[in-house]
């Protein structure tokens, strides 16, 4: 008779958990998952991919207007927003079906159910209010928006505001949108609101939104935000919001009141620990209120582990994945191998969009920190070169779009290794990513240099750049 029911337990169904479930059981491992709302997890359900079409949808109105550049007559346009919700949905429905179908295919039980902590090898389901055990528990629970502390604390009629997950839902489209933070989130829902035709403010504590990425990109995103008529408020807070007839009222701390009718605080995703029993097995938690965990993806307890944004690690999608699978292929696999952090290519879907893999200017500036944050690269940095483009775009000059395309290299001097590679424009995700490869690599200047251009292209800027670029005096 087994000792445990389960090999492994994975507690949340999202993009680490299903990878983590299906890999386990694929060596063999009898393996059970609990998730409480859809399968597919933030990502697939709330997250990135609907957002992106949300993304695609927000961007035909550029395209009508193009067209006539390009000699096309393009009539009388409108928009359903409850056409594209329903659509969205409808596709999201699908995908849900495929991640169900293929867990089921492994063989992994799904219990659809919240699922808690009991002990060191317990797990309590609650619908069913049974426990079962298992060798091994995962948790992959990801994150959950952020609207207290500094962000929501403090704030009258914070009931009155909404997160990403309800925005993906809202019956009507708002004309009228206070978005507040500077994040990934709030950067392209601004430029989603903006774009279907929604009056679009952005209310952020800091000087400039993106923090964090460089600021050759957070600036020339800012200008082109302004361009396209999205109110940018920066270093202040919102301190209240309240409902009228009309719509809402929101309060900021320099004094200024903008009437909306929707306010969506985006100011960040925190870590899903909330009533999951870790106190009961000894789980430790980190600094970041996520669940400590080692290269390993260990917790401090030796049967428990976490991948994911319920972790301190990075809090994207693909690494969740990567490791799921490094977890199952080393604890039920007999290949032991651990997640690479290094060169992350990140986009941020905004209009103009952002691609972005290695080290701001700044960063590579301190070879302190370099050493720090970026162990693999230390040795490097302090002594850059810069390389810069800043252009429109072919499509551009026909369309009469004033839109500009920034390209950027940051190099180290003495090795000429390409240490950051930054994309604001069309399609800049897709550069970046196939960027990312050579980088990881160590891609040299002399590298990217010797590389054949593909022309005409936006991409080929990327290896024809040859002229050293300095940062006008402060």
């Amino acid at each position: 008779m087994a000792k445990y029911d389960y090999d492994l337990f994975v507690i949340g169904a999202g993009s680490g958990g299903v990878r983590a479930a299906r890999i386990a059981a694929g060596h063999g491992a009898k393996v059970g998952i609990a998730e409480e709302y859809r399968v597919g997890g933030t990502c697939v359900i709330r997250g990135c991919v609907p957002k992106k079409l949300l993304v695609y949808a927000s961007r035909f109105h550029d395209e009508f207007e193009d067209a006539a550049g390009f000699g096309w007559t393009v009539g009388a346009t409108t928009f359903d927003w409850a056409k594209l919700i329903a659509n969205k949905d409808k596709e999201i429905a699908r995908l849900e079906g495929l991640y169900r179908a293929n867990l089921e295919r492994a063989g992994v039980d799904i219990h659809a159910t919240r699922a808690v902590l009991e002990g060191p090898n317990s797990v309590r389901l609650a619908s069913a209010d049974r426990v079962v055990t298992a060798d091994k528990i995962l948790f992959a629970t990801g994150g959950w928006p952020s609207m207290g502390d500094d962000a929501g604390q403090g704030i009258a009629g914070i009931e009155h505001a909404i997160t990403s997950n309800e925005a993906f839902h809202l019956k009507e489209q708002p004309k009228r949108v206070v978005i507040y933070g500077g994040g990934y989130i709030a950067v392209e829902f601004a430029g989603i609101f903006a774009g279907l035709g929604s009056e679009v403010s952005i209310v952020y504590r800091g000087e400039r939104f993106l923090r964090g990425f460089d600021e050759d990109l957070r600036t020339s995103l800012a200008e082109e935000y302004a361009r396209r008529g999205i109110r940018i408020v920066t270093g202040t807070t919102i301190r209240r919001i309240e409902k009228n007839s009309g719509g809402l009222s929101v309060a900021l701390s320099n004094g200024t009141v903008l009437e909306a009718d929707a306010a969506m605080f985006a100011t960040g995703r925190v870590p899903n620990v909330k009533g999951l029993g870790l106190e009961k097995a000894g789980v430790a938690l980190a600094k970041n209120g996520g669940i400590g965990v080692d290269a390993a993806s260990r917790t401090n307890v030796a049967n428990v582990y976490a991948v994911g944004d319920v972790t301190n690690r990075v809090q994207l999608t693909p690494v969740a994945i990567r490791e799921g699978h490094a977890f199952a292929d080393s604890v039920f696999g007999k290949q032991s191998w651990s997640t690479s952090y290094d060169m992350i290519p990140t986009g941020v879907f905004s209009t103009p969009e952002i691609g972005t893999v290695g080290l701001t200017e700044a960063e590579a500036r301190d070879p302190q920190l370099i050493r720090a944050r970026y162990p693999s690269l230390a040795g490097l940095g302090g002594e850059i070169d810069l390389y810069k483009a800043q252009f429109r775009p072919m499509k551009g000059t026909l369309s009469g779009r004033a839109e500009r395309m920034l390209m950027k290299l940051v190099v180290d001097q003495l090795s000429g290794r390409v240490l950051g590679c930054h994309v604001l424009g069309p399609d800049a995700a897709e550069m970046v990513q196939l960027a990312a490869i050579a980088m990881r690599m160590g891609a040299t200047k002399a590298d990217f240099d010797a590389t054949m251009a593909l022309h005409p292209s936006a991409a080929e800027e990327l290896v024809t750049m040859r002229t050293k670029w300095t940062p006008p005096a402060k």
